[in-house]
């Protein structure tokens, strides 16, 4: 049975990883558990660390622009109490109304504002942990010019849990812009999307946010995303990608319409059918945005790219996918022909056969599915986002091994998948080098191992 631990304090935190790593006990550090399952699936667990009521914003800065948050606390509560002062903290993961601080820092996750203000890892100017033997450790400090020492706090960030808890960190914030306004650009195919990425990126616009959405999934009127906000209604799969380019624009009124203006005279947005709202429709879009993927079904991978590269990279994603999708058409052929217990031959070779006959046929059993669709959310500027496929579980496994071994994609991570597809392929995917360094963190850090439960990644 797994023992809930609610601490009120810094000490509480430490006391209680201490006493879990003197009796070896699996430990998991949860805040609001909005990505309590993401990473490996958990193997026992016999104490879980709730941070919720480590919730306050301990101290708050405005004249320097940084604030010490504790690790429990909502980011939306935090930007509620800074906007008194005209402030916030400008990240925007997703499930941002629920995420925890701690959770967002241990996770490194972010969203569209990534282009413009950073990770969580880039804004963290210092943390105070609770370490498994009991001590409570500082980094950093209250102030952006504080550098001195070793950054312990961008090592930490991105770990989930498996070095420390997080009690508090201190951030630096922005203030609140005055006015904002998004113009959206529907793009007919890859290079269109691509041709309108390089512009933006070669000109001298600002937006605070520079999204790019692609999918190979049409709509009931021909486009894969509607600009005036609602879900889109599934037709067909399969088509080459299109898609949309998402631009922001948050400052002085005056300077966000100077923005919009200088964005639509570029020539290859000229070309693009062109939205621009504000006000309740704008927060609509980011919201919709922001949960179309999570509210859809399939994995969802992390991937990075190449910015400037994107147009490779969603033709790389096109050639993957569609093996896939012949596969599936040759399914469900085959299961016109033979019995749901036939062998089903989805690769040439004959080891990935064996491996995967079980899940495959648990697939088969359960009757054909539709090719696979693929959405792409992403940061275009920085080039890293989410991916989503729509496939059965071997089909996502082939779908992301093949993104893994591709040049055009980089640190391929699941973040969303079933217990089958975790059985199939690793979340984390190979470390190569990475893994001794991990290793020897995980060692300096956790020497017994009890944090985390093994969903890694160290």
């Amino acid at each position: 049975m797994t023992e809930v631990i609610e601490p009120a304090t810094a000490a509480d935190v430490a006391a209680a990883l201490r006493h879990a790593s003197e009796e070896r006990q699996s430990v998991v550090i949860r805040g609001a558990g909005t990505k309590s399952d993401w990473g490996r699936t958990a193997g026992h667990i016999d104490v879980l660390l709730d941070m919720r009521r480590l919730n306050r914003v301990l101290a708050h800065q405005h004249g320097d622009l940084t604030a010490v948050i504790e690790a429990g606390a909502t980011l939306h509560d935090v930007n509620h109490t800074l906007a008194r002062h005209g402030q916030w903290l400008p990240l925007d993961p997703p499930f941002a109304e629920h995420a925890t601080i701690g959770g967002i820092l241990a996770t490194n996750d972010s969203g569209p504002l990534r282009h413009r203000y950073g990770t969580p890892r880039d804004l963290v100017i210092g943390i105070q942990l609770a370490t498994t033997d009991g001590v409570i450790s500082k980094a950093g400090g209250q102030v952006v010019k504080n550098v001195a020492g070793y950054d312990l706090s961008k090592l930490v960030a991105g770990s989930f849990g498996s070095l420390a808890a997080f009690v508090s960190a201190t951030f630096k914030l922005t203030p609140l812009p005055a006015a904002s306004k998004t113009l959206t650009l529907d793009v007919p195919d890859v290079a269109s999307l691509a041709q309108v990425v390089r512009t933006v990126m070669a000109s001298q616009i600002e937006p605070i946010a520079f999204e790019v959405a692609a999918t190979n999934t049409t709509t009931e009127a021909g486009r894969p995303f509607r600009t005036d906000v609602g879900r889109p209604s599934r037709t067909e799969v399969g088509r080459p990608f299109r898609g949309a380019v998402i631009l922001r624009f948050a400052s002085l009124p005056n300077v966000v319409d100077a923005q919009i203006d200088q964005a639509k005279a570029l020539a290859p947005l000229q070309k693009c059918p062109a939205t621009i709202v504000d006000g309740d429709r704008e927060r609509a879009l980011w919201r919709e945005h922001a949960t179309r993927l999570w509210d859809a079904d399939g994995a969802i991978v992390r991937a990075s790219w190449l910015p400037a590269d994107i147009a490779a990279a969603l033709n790389e994603l096109e050639r993957i996918v569609e093996p896939a999708m012949a596969t599936e058409r040759e399914r469900s052929d085959l299961m016109e022909r033979e019995p749901f217990d036939a062998p089903l031959i989805l690769s040439p070779s004959k080891d990935e056969r064996v491996a995967q006959d079980r899940p495959v046929r648990r697939a088969a059993a359960a009757g054909p599915k539709a090719s696979p669709s693929i959405e792409v959310i992403g940061r275009a500027g920085v080039g890293a986002g989410l991916i989503r496929i729509d496939a059965d579980e071997p089909a996502q496994a082939r779908i992301i091994g093949q993104l893994r071994e591709t040049a055009a994609f980089g640190n391929v991570v699941i973040v969303r998948g079933s217990a089958v597809l975790k059985t199939l392929v690793d979340v984390w995917g190979p470390q190569g080098d990475r893994q001794s360094l991990f290793g020897s963190l995980k060692q300096a850090f956790d020497p017994n191992g009890v944090l985390n439960a093994g969903r890694g990644p160290l």
